[in-house]
């Protein structure tokens, strides 16, 4: 298992915590309710277990179209008035190929599937095999887990959970990570060579996350975003990057390399920042704010007198 963990470990940035555990509790055999905000490394740590084990992540958005016999499987219309019902027509759904192939079966925004969907779930947690009308039983391989995932911040459109579906999940909460790795992340995702942009991007997005009128803020996906964006905005407009590798408010900074970030930011958060209902502004005036204190106040406060 160390040796495991070293090689999955290299697919990562930070996440050292979360990754012991979450590595774990699927070892042992158990499935896991991943809490967290999107953008927090939760499909990353999934696709890195699996990858290095060898079995398939199945991926299914959990909605109110997820019926049970869209995750279980149906038979296929044309086939059976040919043929009547046989286990040959049978076309699996996410969970009987999970079980199938001994993968992962990975449940997005779990807390938007209808009640009788999660049913069939509890049914494959807990027996480790289902019944198939006109099939028979599918038994699960041995490394088939159900690993679920949920936004804690999102109560449009969810339903509380069961406590009979807590009873059979393992519960990993995950947050933001700091400052240094979303730095980390998102020089590895971009490419960008300026470490001033993607400080600034980090700086900028982490920012949303920390006013008291934005409700839930970005990801580190919406820095990711920032520092593409910029990095085409100012090749199109031929504006240098700057390359000072600090991370200290910025001083000194040309004007059309802060107005390129600002477009930037503009474009890639605004629509992914959520403002509190009682608040009477828009996202980009919300966002023009926090530019303004990134690169005005602060550098500002920090001179001299």
């Amino acid at each position: 298992m160390r040796a495991v963990r070293a090689r999955v470990a290299r697919h990562l940035v930070g996440r050292a915590r979360e990754l012991d555990l979450l590595l774990a509790a699927v070892a042992a055999g158990r499935d896991v309710l991943l809490e967290g905000p999107p953008g927090t490394s939760k499909s990353t740590l999934l696709r890195s277990i699996t990858a290095e084990w060898g079995i398939p992540l199945v991926f299914v958005e959990g909605n109110a179209d997820l019926t049970p016999t869209r995750l279980v499987g149906h038979h296929d219309p044309a086939r059976v008035l040919r043929e009547d019902y046989s286990p040959d027509n049978f076309v699996p759904g996410p969970l009987v190929e999970a079980m199938r192939a001994g993968g992962f079966l990975y449940v997005e925004e779990f807390n938007r599937a209808p009640e009788d969907t999660l049913n069939t779930l509890l049914t494959a947690m807990a027996e480790r095999r289902i019944a198939v009308p006109r099939v028979g039983v599918v038994e699960a391989l041995p490394s088939f887990r159900v690993i679920a995932s949920m936004n804690p911040y999102d109560n449009v459109g969810t339903t509380r959970l069961s406590t009979s579906v807590h009873d059979r999940l393992c519960r990993l909460a995950i947050g933001y990570q700091d400052a240094e790795a979303e730095r980390g992340i998102v020089g590895r995702r971009t490419g960008v060579e300026s470490p001033r942009l993607v400080a600034d991007a980090v700086a900028l997005t982490r920012a949303t996350r920390e006013r008291d009128d934005v409700r839930q803020g970005s990801s580190v996906r919406g820095a990711i975003d920032t520092a593409l964006v910029a990095a085409q905005l100012a090749a199109m407009r031929g504006v240098p990057l700057p390359d000072e590798p600090s991370v200290a408010p910025p001083r000194g900074l040309p004007e059309e390399y802060t107005d390129v970030v600002l477009d930037a930011v503009l474009l890639a958060l605004s629509g992914r920042i959520f403002l509190d209902e009682t608040l009477e502004s828009s996202p980009e005036a919300v966002l023009r704010e926090i530019w303004e204190d990134h690169f005005l106040l602060q550098p500002a406060a920090a001179e001299p007198g």
